[in-house]
Order: structure tokens, then C-alpha cells, then sequence
């Protein structure tokens, strides 16, 4: 199985994403699966113009040329590609709606209909891998996923695709952390990641019993919360003792 990994954190290698990701990838080569991780943080991506050059003139090539030359094949060749990205504002980051809206060139012009009977572009099935989506966000609820969810799902719902794995980490913020009582609890969960990339490997998904381990708070809603707070008053305060 070949993995590809499109990570929209602007943060890129320093990311709580990139921890999630490097994790699942480890377990996913353990399980005999190529992988390759990529930033789009690293990559020249505009965004899509609308002009249709894709669908009319040069039919599934942008007019634009930049890394998405490069990155379009990748997504193509894999077996599975993963949407890695942190939560801004209840959806993805600016770079990896970028990288989604460039897909464009993907799919045909005409409509076909879905099993329940609503219109979505023709697409070479041949092409389309599987999907699966990594995210994590500063709040410690996994309520806040809620958008992403069914962004995604209807992601795979528009390609033909399958999504084969959901992996949603509320209180991300704590992936980072140096402090010694954040240790324990994140090489536990990185350990679950790394599990989740070896099922997914083996048998094409998540199974129910680590789906409900990858969803519990790595740590107390209270904890995270005062820890975070005393993060940004000791950062404030700092800032104002510069001035």
C-alpha cells in the first residue's frame, strides 16, 4: 500500500499535526505500507481562479503551473491519501483549502448521480484512492470536529471515494508540550496512532474498539485547561516585560 500524506499546518515539522502524523506513518510502515509526507507549508500552491481551463481548454491540467504539477500525480498514485490539518475557525487551513480547491482538474465536467440520487462530477475511478483525515485543535472538547466530519465525508462522497479513517485530536496543543506530566499521556496516545496506522494497513480501517481509544481526553478537561491558560499569561506577561 502506498500512503501519501498532505499536511496543511502552517507550522509544517514543528506542528501538533505533524506529531499525529509521523506517528500513524510509523505504524503504517510497520505494517509493510510506503509512505511520504508532504508539507504543503513547503510547496507554491495558488488558489484556483475559477476559469474552467481544466474542464475546457486544457481538459484535467490547470492553467496554473506551480507545485501542484508535482503533487496532483502523488495524490493520483497512492492508494491512500491523508488530509492532515489543524482546525482554524471549525475547518481546515487556508493552505490545505488551497490544495482541496486545486483537485478541480480531477474530476469531468458532466454529472452523474449518486446512489441517493444528487448530482456530482464524473471522475476516472481508476484514479481516486482512499481517503483519511488527521486533525487536532487547541480546545479540549472533540465536539469541535463537528464541521470537519462532514467536510470530509462529503469529500469522499464527491471523489467515489472511501473514507477509511477519521482520526480527530481535541486539546492538540498538549502533542507539543515538554512539561514531564504531559509525557506519559502523549506516548500513550502516540502508541494508539501508531496501532491505528497498522489497521489501516492491514485491514482497511480503524476498528471500533481504538476508534473509541483515539477519542478519549489524553487529559483532564480541568488540567488542560489551566495549563493553557497559564501558557498565554506567562506569554502575555512576557511580552509586556519587553516593553
Amino acid at each position: 500500500m502506498k500512503i501519501t500524506v498532505f499536511n496543511g499546518s502552517p507550522q509544517a515539522e514543528r506542528g501538533n499535526t505533524h506529531v499525529m502524523v509521523e506517528a500513524f506513518l510509523e505504524g503504517a510502515r510497520r505494517a509493510g505500507a510506503e509512505t511520504e509526507n508532504i508539507f504543503l507549508a513547503h510547496k507554491k500552491i495558488h488558489f484556483c481562479m475559477g476559469c474552467f481551463s481544466c474542464w475546457l481548454k486544457t481538459p484535467g491540467k490547470c492553467a496554473i503551473r506551480d507545485d501542484m504539477d508535482e503533487l496532483l500525480p502523488k495524490m493520483q498514485g497512492s492508494d491512500l491519501t491523508i488530509f492532515a490539518t489543524p482546525l482554524y475557525v471549525d475547518n481546515v487551513t487556508g493552505l490545505m483549502k488551497n490544495f482541496m480547491d486545486r483537485l478541480v482538474p480531477t474530476v469531468d465536467p458532466y454529472f452523474e448521480k449518486d446512489a441517493g440520487g444528487e448530482c456530482r462530477h464524473l471522475i476516472d475511478k481508476t484514479k481516486v484512492p482512499k481517503l483519511a483525515v488527521i486533525s487536532n485543535c487547541g480546545f479540549p472538547e472533540q465536539s469541535h470536529f463537528q464541521v470537519l466530519k462532514l467536510l470530509f465525508r462529503r469529500i469522499a462522497r464527491n471523489m467515489s471515494s472511501e473514507l477509511v479513517a477519521e482520526i480527530y485530536r481535541g486539546g492538540g496543543t498538549i502533542l507539543t508540550d515538554k512539561s514531564f506530566w504531559s509525557w506519559f499521556p502523549v506516548r500513550r496516545y502516540k502508541n494508539l496512532l501508531r496501532k491505528a496506522g497498522e489497521e489501516v494497513v492491514k485491514l482497511g480501517k480503524i476498528t471500533g474498539e481504538l476508534q473509541k481509544e483515539l477519542e478519549k481526553p489524553l487529559i483532564s478537561e480541568e488540567q488542560y485547561i489551566k495549563g493553557a491558560e497559564n501558557y498565554f499569561k506567562k506569554a502575555l506577561q512576557k511580552i509586556e516585560n519587553k516593553k
